[in-house]
Order: structure tokens, then C-alpha cells, then sequence
């Protein structure tokens, strides 16, 4: 899996363009840093819907938290909120698509 940069969005300066800092998807995955604030930017850029899954590895009260899965659109964006639910073994959140043609991703956090 390919580790994203974490990109910061200062809230009070102005408005970043995400699809400009976005990087292409790994054919086997991304990850990204989690924790409040922070989220996953997807431009499916393709002519067919695209599902993103981001694995939920833990359990609360001792039951299994579901994964998200998102299905993005042909030519639309998505923004998935990346809290601490989704970190993983590695502090991580791992991510998955159901394929990658024409899909890029950036990982951000709202800076104040």
C-alpha cells in the first residue's frame, strides 16, 4: 500500500484545491494518517462509478465496526472523513478501491 501525504488546509487563509494536490490511486491500496480533522479527498475521473472502502479495524463495546465503503460517481468527488475509527496497526487507516483508472486521492487536515 502506498502511504498519501498528509496536505494542510489552513482554514483561515483560504480554500486549497484539492484536485490539484491529488496523486494518482494505488492499484493495491493507499493509507493515510487519521484523527480529527482530517479526511480523504477522491476525483473518480473515470466513465464507470468507482467503490472506495476504508477499513474499520476495531470493535467498540466488542462489536465489529463496519468498514465505509463509498461509491463515487463517474466524474464526481467525494470527501470521507477520516477519524480515529479507521486507525489501523500501523496508526494508519488502509484503503481500498474497486479499481483505479482514472482515480486520484490526497489526504488533508483542516489546520487552523
Amino acid at each position: 500500500m502506498a502511504e498519501l501525504n498528509l496536505i494542510s488546509v489552513p482554514v483561515n487563509t483560504g480554500i486549497t484545491d484539492c484536485a490539484a494536490q491529488a496523486v494518482a490511486a494505488a492499484a493495491g491500496g493507499d493509507t493515510a494518517q487519521v484523527g480529527a480533522g482530517r479526511f480523504l479527498y477522491v476525483n473518480n475521473g473515470d466513465a464507470s462509478s468507482k467503490t472506495v472502502t476504508v477499513v474499520a479495524p476495531g470493535t467498540v463495546k466488542g462489536l465489529a465496526v463496519a468498514d465505509a465503503s463509498v461509491v463515487v460517481a463517474a466524474g464526481k468527488h467525494a470527501i470521507i472523513p477520516l477519524n480515529n475509527v479507521y486507525r489501523g496497526a500501523t496508526g494508519r487507516a488502509a484503503i481500498t478501491y474497486s479499481a483505479v483508472t482514472s482515480v486520484t486521492v490526497a489526504s488533508f487536515e483542516l489546520d487552523s
